[in-house]
C-alpha cells in the first residue's frame, strides 16, 4: 500500500494542477485531500447537483470542501433531460458521466487546470462501469485506478488522514435503483430518495431501495435484516412506503451488494453487452 501511495502521489504532482469530480463519498474525499495535500492551491472541487443526487449527499459535499479549504463549485446537471439516459439501458451512466465530464472539461480551462480527474478505484474494474469509457472519451484521469488504489485501502488510508468518510456507506446516483428497460423519472427518483433517507434515520447503514414500479426492493446489510424485521420497524417501514405510493414492499434476504441491478447483465444479449453505448 505505502508503494500505491507513492505512485499515486507522482501521478498527481505531475499533472501540476487539478479539477476533481467531487462527490464527497469516500473515495473522492480522499482523492481531494491527497490532492490538496500534494498540489497546495492547485485543486478545484466540482460538485454536480441533480434529483440523481441526495441533498444530504451534496450538504456533506459542501462541509468537506470547506474543512479541507478547497475551492468548492456545484454545477446544475440535466441528465434528466437527455432521453439516452432517461431510457435507462445498461449504458445510462456512459450519457451521465459524458455531460458531466464535458462540463468540467470547461470549467478546468477556464480557470486553467490542466487535468481533470475523478476517483475511480481499482475495485471498479470488476464491475460493469459505462460511465470509465466515457472518461476516456473526454480525457479524465483516475489517480487511484492508475495507482491501484482499492476502497479497502482507501478506507484504511482515509482513517489515518482523519478523514470523516472512511467508514461511509458506498454511495450511487438514485437512478441506479431503477431496472434498465424502465424509465427513469423523477418523481420515482424523488421517491427513492425519500425512502432511503427514511431507512438511514432510523440507523441503518447502508441502504438501497431498490424500484419496480409499484414494488419496492429493500437492501440492507445482511446483519441489519433481523432489526429490519422487528414489529417496531417493520410496521414503520411499510406505513412510510406504502405513503410514498408503495403497494409492495419487500426485502431481498440477500442482502446489500453494490450493482446488483447488473447481475441482470449477464442474462442480456446485444446491444446491451456492446462495447459501444
Amino acid at each position: 500500500m505505502e508503494e500505491k501511495v507513492k505512485k499515486l502521489k507522482e501521478i498527481i504532482k505531475k499533472m501540476e494542477s487539478v479539477l476533481v469530480a467531487f462527490s464527497g463519498g469516500v473515495d473522492s474525499t480522499f482523492l481531494l485531500k491527497f490532492a490538496k495535500d500534494t498540489l497546495k492551491e492547485k485543486v478545484m472541487a466540482v460538485t454536480a447537483v441533480s434529483p440523481t443526487y441526495p441533498e444530504e449527499e451534496l450538504n456533506e459535499a459542501k462541509k468537506i470542501a470547506r474543512m479541507l479549504g478547497v475551492k468548492h463549485i456545484l454545477v446544475e446537471t440535466k441528465e434528466l433531460e437527455n432521453p439516452e439516459f432517461t431510457r435507462n439501458s445498461p449504458w445510462r451512466c456512459y450519457w451521465c458521466k459524458r455531460e458531466l465530464f464535458s462540463v468540467l472539461n470547461k470549467i478546468a480551462q477556464a480557470n486553467n487546470i490542466k487535468q481533470v480527474i475523478d476517483a475511480s478505484n481499482w475495485d471498479d474494474l470488476k464491475d460493469f462501469r459505462p460511465g470509465m469509457q466515457a472518461a476516456r472519451e473526454m480525457g479524465i484521469n483516475s489517480p487511484l485506478k492508475e495507482a491501484g488504489l482499492t476502497k479497502a485501502e482507501i478506507r484504511i488510508l482515509s482513517k489515518k488522514m482523519g478523514l470523516p468518510t472512511w467508514n461511509k456507506p458506498s454511495l450511487a446516483c438514485l437512478s441506479s435503483r431503477i431496472p434498465y428497460g424502465m424509465e427513469i423519472k423523477r418523481e420515482d427518483v424523488e421517491k427513492i430518495a425519500k425512502g432511503e433517507s427514511f431507512l438511514k434515520k432510523l440507523g441503518f447503514h447502508q441502504v438501497r431501495v431498490r424500484h419496480y414500479k409499484d414494488t419496492a426492493r429493500i437492501e440492507v446489510l445482511p446483519e441489519e435484516i433481523p432489526r429490519l424485521l422487528k414489529n417496531e420497524n417493520r410496521e414503520k417501514i411499510v406505513k412510510k412506503f406504502k405513503n410514498l405510493g408503495y403497494i409492495y414492499v419487500t426485502i431481498d434476504l440477500e442482502g446489500y451488494r453494490s450493482g446488483s441491478m447488473n447481475e441482470v447483465l449477464g442474462k442480456i444479449k446485444s446491444p446491451f453487452t456492446g462495447n459501444k453505448p
